[in-house]
């Protein structure tokens, strides 16, 4: 079985390319590394890919490959490469996301249409729901978008349900809540939090601290990507949440248990796009993908914090 993964040197991805090959499926990987964030992160993610033997990796963008030659023998679909980020979706900066994160995606299904694919299976993000207040969010909550980018991945799904509904491409959207873990981005909180307080520097807290996020182990994130090959429902969407929804304020005891560090904080004005809260019902992905998170917040948050000093200190 051969498998397609786009954005296969980001964070998602890359976990996700080691397990399909541990699987036993062949993967096909592409990446345009956009300068979003320091490409050496990127190739770190990728390297250990590179010499196995089930594994051919092309650099390149979306808009530009030859898709449906790449596309012609591929069983499955996993879509994950976007222009990642709230806050710098804004101003001229989102001519990139509606290239990176709709465009490609309209053209990737494109040439899916043509193909005898098992699984299209899409990340999405929880961002796509926005300012919603209805909590938890249910798949059938109202979608109220933040931010440019959550515009964005919610106009990838629509492509995707109507690329279902028109021409047959079984497409599958899965919203990850607030992903965490090793090999995260830099412009994420946990990773920077991490590195400053390796540094001895303080941690910048947007907003009073109040706000809530419902954290989502990578291993969790990968589970379910995994389990949507054969259990997703084609034009159906998932919320894979990881049960550890906390304030951002709660978190720093937790940080300090672990780094064995005393934390100095930063409180800075609340960024533009930042919604108060997210909270996944995820009993659809109980139901349908046998889904249910493994990992705690306090556990996973301990295996980032060994690959940051890895990562930068070793």
């Amino acid at each position: 079985m051969i498998c397609f993964v786009t954005g296969a040197a980001g964070f998602i991805a890359s976990h996700l390319c080691r397990r399909l090959l541990k699987e036993g499926f062949s993967v096909i990987g592409t990446d345009s590394f956009t300068d979003f964030y320091a490409k050496w992160i990127k190739e770190k993610n990728i390297q250990p890919l590179i010499n196995e033997k089930n594994f051919e990796f092309i650099s390149g963008d979306l808009n530009d490959l030859d898709l449906k030659k790449l596309l012609k023998n591929t069983d499955y679909v996993f879509h994950h490469a976007a222009q990642a980020g709230v806050r710098k979706s804004w101003g001229e900066n989102f001519s990139f996301y509606t290239r990176n994160n709709i465009e490609a995606t309209q053209k990737l299904l494109e040439a899916a249409k043509e193909c005898q694919l098992k699984k299209f299976i899409y990340a999405s993000s929880s961002s796509v729901y926005g300012a919603c207040t209805e909590l938890p969010m249910s798949e059938n909550s109202p979608l109220y978008p933040f931010s440019p980018y959550g515009v964005t991945k919610l106009a990838a799904e629509h492509l995707c349900l109507l690329y279902f509904k028109n021409y047959g491409v079984p497409s599958t959207s899965l919203r990850f809540f607030t992903v965490y873990g090793p090999g995260q981005r830099p412009d994420m909180a946990f990773h920077k939090f991490f590195k400053n307080i390796a540094e001895g520097k303080q941690i910048s807290v947007y907003g009073d601290g109040k706000q809530t996020r419902d954290f989502t182990y990578i291993d969790d994130i990968i589970n379910a990507n995994f389990a949507s090959i054969n259990k997703g429902k084609a034009g159906e969407i998932y919320n894979i949440g990881g049960g550890n929804r906390k304030k951002i304020e709660d978190i720093f005891p937790i940080l300090e248990k672990i780094c064995q560090k005393k934390i100095k904080i930063s409180k800075e004005k609340k960024q533009k796009g930042d919604v108060p809260h997210t909270y996944a019902n995820i009993k659809k992905a109980q139901k349908d993908l046998d889904y249910t998170p493994q990992v705690q917040l306090q556990d996973g948050l301990n295996e980032e914090w060994k690959w940051i000093q890895k990562l930068y200190f070793s």
